[in-house]
């Protein structure tokens, strides 16, 4: 199933989306839960009734609502760098022996389709075409046997940087969390839907431009080794998001470096998730 939160005038809504239109579960049922993150942590008890709700024809075409992020506000939002093999030639980096993680913030998570910042702070935005795991049952101490089953399901998303605030320390956390640079969506699509998420075209755009291509099967630790070594740290719990790496072609590598303008079109597409397009705006 594809599940959206989207806002038809009246409001965050959760749906189900198909044949060109999106569903309103509480239209349908009001019983659900009205929150992704209640949903996903319910989703064993409720998923037969948002199978049925999902039969009923759409309440709303998709053009008709605007999408918001999938989870607008998640408890956690970790991100791994250095994770294909060509972002790590690109950066003049030795493959990482071990995984290197950073936190977004959760308020730097945005919607889909709406602008990304660019403020006058920073000096040089970039684009970072994602897949994006969602947790479902989550839990600690992940075994990578288990890993799969913690999996809620996958979205498309973009790991917009700072790049001068990133290097103003080690810790690139700051320059990974401006307000806006974590757009995530169109929608989660269930992993059971998805099938192998390592198989997944990835690819990027700037105007048009074809920036990055890639393949999900070219992650140096896939997404079930990435959830068995961060549990190890941290409870992973319903709902929150984990960026799972980035293939080469960001515009820092570029020669010269490139970087997002006022009104540049962002586009990041990823086999069988849909894809997000933003536009960037001077603030």
């Amino acid at each position: 199933m594809k599940l959206a939160t989207f806002d038809a005038g009246n409001g965050p809504r959760l749906g189900v989306v198909g044949d060109g239109g999106i569903v309103d579960l509480a239209t349908v049922n009001p019983r659900l839960p009205t929150t992704m993150i209640a949903l996903i942590a319910a989703w064993d008890a409720v998923k037969g009734d948002v199978a049925e709700a999902a039969k009923v024809p759409p309440h709303h075409k998709l053009s008709d609502v605007t999408l918001l992020a999938p989870v607008p506000r998640p408890g956690k939002a970790m991100a791994i760098g250095l994770n294909y093999a060509d972002h790590i030639a690109e950066s003049g980096q030795e493959t990482p022996k071990n995984q290197i993680w950073f936190a977004k913030v959760p308020t730097s998570i945005n919607a889909p389709n709406a602008d990304i910042e660019i403020p006058s702070t920073t000096h040089f935005v970039d684009y970072e075409a994602e897949m994006v795991a969602i947790i479902g049952k989550g839990g600690r101490n992940i075994s990578k046997a288990d890993a799969p089953a913690a999996v809620f399901g996958y979205c498309c998303g973009n790991d917009v940087t700072a790049r001068d605030w990133q290097f103003k320390s080690p810790q690139w956390s700051v320059g990974k969390s401006f307000d806006t640079h974590g757009p995530i969506g169109p929608w989660i699509v269930t992993a059971d839907e998805v099938g192998d998420p390592h198989d997944l075209g990835i690819r990027g755009f700037v105007n048009g431009e074809k920036r990055q291509d890639s393949n999900t099967k070219n992650l140096v630790f896939n997404v079930f080794d990435q959830l068995a070594e961060l549990s190890q740290a941290m409870t992973l719990e319903p709902g929150d998001v984990i960026f799972t790496g980035t293939p080469g072609g960001v515009g820092a590598a570029m020669k010269p470096p490139v970087k997002l303008n006022d009104g540049d079109v962002v586009r990041v597409e990823i086999d069988k998730l849909g894809a997000i397009e933003a536009k960037m705006k001077a603030c």
